[in-house]
C-alpha cells in the first residue's frame, strides 16, 4: 500500500496525569497540556505530527473529561480541524481508551495510536516508519514502533526483534519488562532489541478482534458505554456506569503480548517520552555551562542544572547538577539524576 491509497486515522491518548513532572504537571493540567519543549504544548505538537490532510484523517483524541475545554482550545489554536474528542469519565488505562476510538472509527480504518506527551524531532523518519508498517497493518497485523536504543536504559520496556516481515519491519519475538542495569547492558551488547515507545498502528477491526479474543469483558463494556454515549457536535461522552465495568489494563498486557501477528518497526526519530525532569534536561537547549534556565534565574558558577520558576527569582551560586522547580506555590529541589524520586514526593503528598 502506498501513501495515496489510504489515509491514517490518528488516535491521540491524552488521559495521563504526568505526575513525574510535578510540581509543574498536575492532575488539573498534566504535562501533555503544558509547553515544555517549545511554545506549543505537547498535545499540540502531537496533533501536528499527523495534521497533513493528504496522509491523515481527522484525529480521535481520548482524554480526561475534566480537560475537555482546554483540549478543544489548544487544538483549535493550532488549526487542527474537526477532531473527534472522546472524554473518559475516569481512567481505565490504555487498552480500553484505544477501544473507545476503535469502536467509534470505521472498522477498516488504520489507526495510529500515539501518546500525547512524547517528543519526536525527525518527523520524516516517523512518517516513513508508519508507511513501512502500512502493508502489514492492512493485512491485519498489530504493529508497534520501537526506538533504536542508544544506551542501556532501565526506564523503558524492550522489544526483542524477530524475523523480517518486510523491509525494516520485524516480527516481535518477545516483550521484555523494564530491565535492571546488567540486563540492559547485556541486551544492548547482544543487539536485536528496541525500546517500547508505546506507539502503535493497526486496523480498528483487528484491534477489536483481539479484544474479543483476549479481553471480551473489556470489549463488551466499551461497546455498551459507546452505545449509550452522549454526543454533541464532535464530542463523545461514554456512559460512565458502563465504562466502570471495563477491566483496567494496558494495551501491552491486554493484547500485544498475547496476539500472534505482532510486528515492530524500529526507528530513530529523535524520540523522548519526556518522562522525568532529567529527560527534559537532556533534550533541552543548554547554555555553555550545561544549564537549562527558564524564568527569573541568576546562576553564578553553576553547571548542569535545570531551573524553572514561574514567579520568584531563583539564585544559584557554585552548585552543580540540580533540578530546581518553583511553580504553583511549590518549590522542588533534587539532584539531577534522581528525578525518578519525584514519584515519592507525589505519593507523600497524597498521603498527607
Amino acid at each position: 500500500m502506498d501513501k495515496s491509497q489510504s489515509k491514517i486515522t490518528p488516535v491521540i491518548l491524552s488521559g495521563g496525569s504526568g505526575t513525574r513532572l510535578w510540581p509543574m504537571s498536575r492532575q488539573e493540567k498534566p504535562k501533555q497540556l503544558l509547553s515544555l519543549t517549545e511554545e506549543r504544548t505537547m498535545l499540540q505538537l502531537t496533533a501536528l505530527r499527523a495534521a497533513d490532510d493528504a496522509l491523515f484523517d481527522a484525529p480521535f483524541v481520548v482524554a480526561n473529561a475534566d480537560h475537555a475545554e482546554i483540549i478543544v482550545e489548544q487544538l483549535a489554536a493550532v488549526g487542527v480541524e474537526s477532531p473527534h474528542i472522546i472524554l473518559e469519565p475516569f481512567g481505565r488505562n490504555t487498552a480500553p481508551a484505544i477501544a473507545l476510538a476503535a469502536v467509534a472509527a470505521d472498522p477498516s480504518a488504520i489507526l495510529l495510536v500515539m501518546p500525547s506527551d512524547h517528543v519526536i524531532t525527525d518527523l520524516q523518519a516517523f512518517h516513513d516508519a508508519i508507511f513501512r508498517a502500512a502493508p502489514l497493518v492492512a493485512d491485519g497485523w498489530l504493529v508497534t514502533f520501537g526506538i533504536q536504543p542508544d544506551g542501556p536504559e532501565t526506564g523503558y520496556g524492550y522489544i526483542r526483534l524477530g524475523a523480517d516481515q518486510a523491509a525494516g519491519v520485524h516480527a516481535v519475538d518477545a516483550f521484555v519488562e523494564k530491565p535492571d542495569a546488567a540486563r540492559a547492558e547485556a541486551m544492548l551488547a547482544e543487539g536485536g532489541y528496541a525500546w517500547n515507545a508505546g506507539i502503535f498502528a493497526f486496523r480498528a477491526d483487528a484491534y477489536l478482534g483481539a479484544l474479543e479474543r483476549f479481553q471480551p469483558d473489556m470489549l463488551r463494556a466499551v461497546r455498551t458505554c459507546m452505545d449509550k454515549a452522549l454526543r454533541q457536535d464532535n464530542i463523545i461522552r461514554p456512559d460512565p456506569d458502563c465504562f466502570a465495568d471495563s477491566p483496567s489494563d494496558s494495551i501491552d498486557y491486554a493484547v500485544m503480548e498475547r496476539a500472534e501477528r505482532v510486528a515492530c518497526v524500529p526507528v530513530t526519530m529523535g524520540w523522548s517520552d519526556v518522562g522525568s525532569w532529567d529527560s527534559l534536561h537532556d533534550i533541552s537547549v543548554k547554555d555553555d555551562d550545561g544549564n537549562v534556565l527558564r524564568g527569573n534565574i541568576l546562576a553564578l558558577g553553576t553547571k548542569g542544572c535545570l531551573v524553572h520558576s514561574d514567579g520568584p527569582r531563583i539564585a544559584l551560586v557554585d552548585v552543580d547538577d540540580l533540578i530546581v522547580v518553583a511553580t504553583h506555590g511549590d518549590i522542588m529541589i533534587l539532584r539531577r539524576g534522581d528525578s525518578q524520586k519525584v514519584r515519592s514526593i507525589t505519593e507523600a503528598l497524597k498521603r498527607k
